[in-house]
């Protein structure tokens, strides 16, 4: 599992959700010849967390991109499709659609949500390129309905969870090492 992976699961975790990484999406040959990918292998998800109080399954895009230019808007809004690739789930809807029904399904079929639960997309990400793609990134997952979590949402929630009990947890002990004492 993906180390930035693992820190959203937790987070997740943390405020109450059921967690899975890197959850495979058996789509049936039916499925596939609908979103054009007749022979694709199965869809993997980074982050499937499940709410049972809310039946609310979030499924959560993890890019870190830390040592890099970040996420940009670009790769969202249509202007560029090289950057677009790596969100496959955001821009193509027919894929989109299909992934997350037979995730419902799989999930009701083996006990893991109840019927009838809403599908949220989220998108975590560790840097963003700079503060007008932050902006045009959250105006547009405003539209869509999406939920998109920088380095500020992260930053936040480590900060509360160094605030609580002490939890046997990597990203638990980091973030009272780094931020005990500075989190009031």
């Amino acid at each position: 599992m993906d180390a930035f992976e693992q820190l959203v699961s937790e987070i997740l975790w943390m405020e109450g959700y059921w967690v899975r990484t890197s959850v495979k999406v058996a789509l049936t040959k039916e499925e596939k010849r609908l979103i054009g990918l007749p022979s694709a292998p199965r869809w993997e998800l980074d982050i499937v967390a499940y709410n049972a109080r809310d039946n609310l399954v979030r499924i959560v895009e993890c890019k870190s991109y830390f040592d890099s230019v970040g996420v940009r808007a670009s790769a969202f809004d249509g202007s560029n499709a090289d950057h677009a690739i790596r969100y496959k789930l955001f821009n193509k809807p027919e894929l989109r659609q299909v992934v997350f029904n037979r995730l419902c399904l799989q999930l009701v079929e083996s006990g893991g949500c109840r019927e009838g639960a809403q599908v949220k997309l989220s998108l975590a990400a560790g840097k963003v390129r700079n503060e007008a793609d932050r902006a045009a990134i959250r105006a547009h997952f405003d539209a869509q309905g999406w939920e998109f979590w920088d380095e500020h949402w992260l930053r936040e929630r480590l900060e509360r969870m160094a605030k609580q009990g002490y939890e046997n947890q990597v990203s638990a002990v980091v973030a009272k090492l780094l931020l005990r004492g500075k989190v009031e």
